[in-house]
């Protein structure tokens, strides 16, 4: 869509805003060499991560921990893993057995340790007994989020001040699951793929491209420019989200942090801005919980235009 084609920007609203652990099938049960963690607690750790997870360019995702996200970094295959650390106490699962094969199938070492040392790699509270080391996750080019060959229009969401690692994850695994498009992040402002955030992702961070951006302000005005809508969620706008009068055109949703809401340069670029009803007595929703409403709404409109 041309940006001669595209309708009149909508009107309307103030703009708002005790079984043998699967590891032994490997045949390696090797526990020497320097553990990260040793006795420091958990925030000591984070805080003494490399120092290259916080470039600009770095989303993170190096660090991945619980049972479904280590299987999906094992499945999917797309970057290296270094290792795999299981523990001794927990039983032996089908997803368990899983790992411990794609282990054996991409040869990745497989080390099984006592729940004591595993505890020493944790920087997550509930690490599952399976811990995983690879490579960082590298952004795509926000270009890639709308030059795929899919006869569905693009739908990309980007997050405007969302800090919270456990909405991150969060939204992550409903946009994968619900077929989004790609996700935009800021560099500044925002958290990256931390454990916890990957953790929560279940996932989705092996398949759903992620970009990393300068401002969104000028990304929105990017995508503007090559065919897409631009539409806030913000509880402000009198108008709902089922009133979305473009959720079946290429279209960029903007979803803000919880409390702050989108910033005053991000609303005045929407195209549109809408809100989800509330009916009880609480402020708003939690952001991912937004994100899933918002989401499925959208797809649920595309499938009625189909």
């Amino acid at each position: 869509m041309s940006q001669s084609q595209r309708r009149p920007r909508p009107s309307g609203g103030r703009q708002q805003s005790t079984k043998k652990n699967p590891a032994n099938r490997s045949g390696t049960n090797n526990t020497r060499g320097r553990r990260p963690g040793g006795n420091k607690n958990r925030n000591d750790r984070d805080k003494n991560q490399p120092k290259a997870r916080n470039r600009p360019d770095n989303l993170g995702g190096d660090h991945i921990e619980g049972r479904q996200a280590v299987r999906e970094l094992l499945r999917a295959g797309k970057r290296r893993t270094q290792q795999v650390l299981i523990s001794e106490d927990v039983h032996n699962t089908a997803i368990l057995a899983e790992i411990a094969d794609l282990c054996e199938e991409r040869r990745v070492p497989l080390r099984q340790l006592s729940a004591r040392k595993l505890e020493d790699y944790a920087l997550t509270e509930s690490h599952q007994g399976v811990i995983a080391q690879a490579e960082s996750i590298r952004p795509v080019e926000i270009e890639t989020l709308i030059s795929g060959q899919s006869h569905k229009p693009p739908l990309v969401v980007a997050l405007d001040g969302v800090t919270d690692p456990g909405n991150l994850g969060a939204i992550l695994r409903t946009a994968e699951v619900a077929g989004v498009t790609g996700i935009v992040l800021p560099r500044h402002r925002a958290v990256r793929l931390t454990p916890a955030a990957v953790k929560a992702a279940a996932g989705a961070v092996e398949h759903l491209p992620i970009a990393l951006v300068a401002g969104l302000p000028a990304v929105m005005k990017e995508m503007s420019d090559q065919g897409l809508w631009i539409v806030g969620l913000d509880g402000g706008s009198k108008e709902s989200i089922y009133q979305m009068r473009v959720a079946t055109e290429p279209l960029m949703v903007i979803l803000g942090a919880e409390g702050e809401g989108l910033s005053h340069l991000t609303k005045k670029r929407c195209d549109q801005l809408v809100s989800i009803p509330q009916i009880g007595q609480l402020e708003s929703l939690n952001v991912s919980n937004a994100a899933a409403i918002t989401i499925y709404e959208i797809q649920r409109q595309r499938e009625i235009d189909c």
